[in-house]
């Protein structure tokens, strides 16, 4: 069984600042925060991504990764260094791209659009490993890993090492295709985003999906990550405060609950 901690993904709330969001994740036990860099740690802004780093590190927090919105192809290496030193900064130990261009489907790639991306991104992560950096690739709709055999397909083409995927069911995904899906893809992944979803994206509290997320996250099967790994909380309903405090405390009811079962135990 794959123990997780719990993690925040800062862009859960971009209307707030890095300190309250360090401050209210504290209060809820959460242990990581992967930083956001389109509003929380803009790329390039190495000052500010130190002092995010020192509210979070003295706050008895872990940063967890930095959720970067490069794009390869659409973004390049040069775009990439700039990020990667934010990272560096920011004392994140990893970094989550997009991979192909935003708001993409993967079926819309020639086979030759994929080399390139792949080619790209293998780059990126041995620019990475360089500095002891890992990289995770955002699993998502609209990209190059909107589906099991197109994400299967592209990690097989960058074939590195240093070179992880995210996790996420897309909205709305029964939970025997989604257990389906993990334990076909688990073992290239490193985190997890958990949220409460239903396929027109209307979000829930997670004390409605309680079963759903102990499933996939109790029989997520072994990986090759080297780290730690983080399931961590995005999105809440209303982008509320409260409903995060709320899903927080069903949230490390889960983790409990999943750490004190038998080895082997469903």
């Amino acid at each position: 069984m794959t123990s997780f901690r719990p993690g925040l993904c800062s862009v859960t709330f971009r209307n707030l600042a890095p300190r309250t969001i360090v401050r209210l994740a504290a209060e809820c036990g959460i242990e990581g925060i992967e930083w956001g860099g389109d509003v929380h740690v803009p790329p390039g802004q190495l000052d500010f991504a130190r002092h995010v780093r020192r509210l979070t590190e003295n706050a008895g927090l872990a940063v967890t990764s930095y959720g970067s919105y490069i794009a390869p192809p659409s973004d390049d290496e040069d775009a990439f260094a700039t990020v990667l030193d934010t990272a560096q900064a920011l004392g994140a130990p990893n970094i989550r791209i997009w991979p192909g261009s935003r708001n993409r489907d993967s079926a819309t790639y020639t086979a030759d659009e994929r080399r390139h991306t792949a080619s790209l991104i293998r780059r990126m992560a041995r620019r990475a490993a360089d500095s002891s950096v890992t990289l995770g690739l955002e699993y998502h709709p609209n990209s190059l890993t909107d589906d099991l055999a197109s994400a299967q397909s592209l990690m097989a083409e960058i074939d590195d090492s240093n070179v992880f995927l995210y996790w996420q069911p897309r909205p709305g995904l029964p939970l025997k295709e989604a257990l389906d899906e993990l334990r076909a893809i688990g073992h290239e992944t490193s985190h997890v985003h958990v949220f409460a979803w239903d396929r027109e994206k209307t979000r829930y509290p997670l004390s409605d999906q309680p079963a759903y997320w102990s499933t996939l996250l109790s029989e997520a099967p072994a990986t090759r990550w080297p780290g730690e790994r983080f399931a961590m909380l995005e999105f809440v309903r209303d982008d509320s405060p409260e409903q995060f405090r709320a899903d927080a405390a069903v949230f490390h009811r889960m983790l409990e609950e999943i750490r004190a079962r038998p080895s082997g135990a469903a």
